[in-house]
């Protein structure tokens, strides 16, 4: 056999020059150091005004997160359009691990009521956790409605047809749809008033600008309790531990008004799984320590704790039924 020695050398040179050439070109996967995350302050955008029910829940969450990591956990409120301005900016944050997004029951619902999103809930973030589900609660303004029970309430209203005027934390939030709901049920009528958030929704209504609201259990507790507010209701078949005295809907006639708000975790899509996984980790230590189960407990919220695939599911789930009350009620944007 008859070796080229010049050929030899120019093969060894083409296949040299091919390595070399196509290793820059093969993506390079992010390495995490799990044990190590965070090393640096992680961003968790709230999209409503600091002051709501998800405010209730995330600034609470960051704090212990602090303790637990050494690092910040630093809560982005972007309020406006019912939430919908927030997830937006989320979900087009960098996908790095160190960006995340803390929506509500409100997101299922803003699809079905916003014609345009500039994002899209299932494809653009993926879900996290689920950390913080509370009972919706009828509350008014008791130097405004005179009503002791939802007895009282519903004769009132009757009685005095758009009269009333209910506040929400924006067209499309669960508080708008809760009152959707409650009006198509008890076939009565009540003028929805929104604000850029629950915060300034509930301020109005202890000043007496607005009557009375639906909203989610943990913004209004505090308010309850201080005998700002009163509250007549909450949603559900049974009471809430945090206020036996006031009675469910299923106890006053209402026994199909089940409106929950919940409160999760979402990161943007393209977040490495392992990024997700710890941030997982931390959270749900964050939310069983006694600090957590103590401001869980006084805002009458369960730590549902579903994360993954199961969160995606129960998204989903709440996605089709929102879409239904929309569609049943005529709900519109104001």
């Amino acid at each position: 056999m008859v070796f080229d020695k010049k050929n030899m050398q120019r093969r060894s040179l083409l296949q040299w020059a091919a390595a070399t050439s196509i290793a820059p070109m093969v993506p390079m996967a992010p390495v995490w150091a799990q044990a190590n995350w965070p090393t640096k302050p992680v961003s968790m955008v709230v999209p409503f005004p600091a002051g709501g029910g998800t405010d209730a829940f995330a600034r609470p969450l960051s704090a212990i997160f602090a303790k637990q990591t050494g690092k910040q956990l630093i809560i982005d409120n972007r309020g406006g359009a019912g939430g919908t301005l927030g997830a937006g900016i989320a979900a087009k944050s960098a996908p790095d691990g160190y960006n995340y997004f803390m929506g509500a029951v409100h997101h299922t619902i803003a699809p079905s009521m916003y014609p345009k999103l500039d994002y899209d809930l299932e494809k653009d973030l993926v879900p996290v956790i689920l950390v913080a589900a509370v009972p919706q609660v009828l509350v008014v303004n008791p130097k405004k409605v005179p009503a002791n029970n939802v007895k009282e309430f519903l004769d009132y209203v009757k009685k005095n047809p758009g009269r009333l005027n209910y506040g929400s934390a924006g067209g499309g939030t669960s508080h708008h749809l809760a009152g959707e709901l409650f009006k198509l049920q008890t076939q009565t009528f009540i003028t929805h008033i929104p604000y850029r958030g629950a915060g300034p929704a509930l301020q109005d209504l202890i000043a007496g600008n607005v009557d009375m609201m639906f909203d989610g259990l943990g913004s209004s507790a505090a308010h309850i309790k201080g005998g700002r507010i009163k509250a007549l209701m909450v949603s559900g078949s049974k009471r809430n531990p945090a206020f036996p005295d006031v009675p469910c809907s299923a106890e006053v006639g209402l026994p199909e008004y089940t409106v929950s708000t919940w409160y999760g975790v979402w990161a943007p899509k393209g977040t490495p799984a392992d990024a997700q996984a710890r941030a997982v980790e931390e959270i749900r230590k964050a939310c069983q320590t006694d600090d957590a189960k103590a401001v869980w407990a006084a805002q009458g919220a369960d730590f549902p704790n579903l994360t993954g695939a199961q969160f995606d599911a129960f998204i989903k789930t709440e996605l089709r039924k929102w879409s239904q009350v929309v569609k049943a009620s005529g709900a519109k944007l104001d």
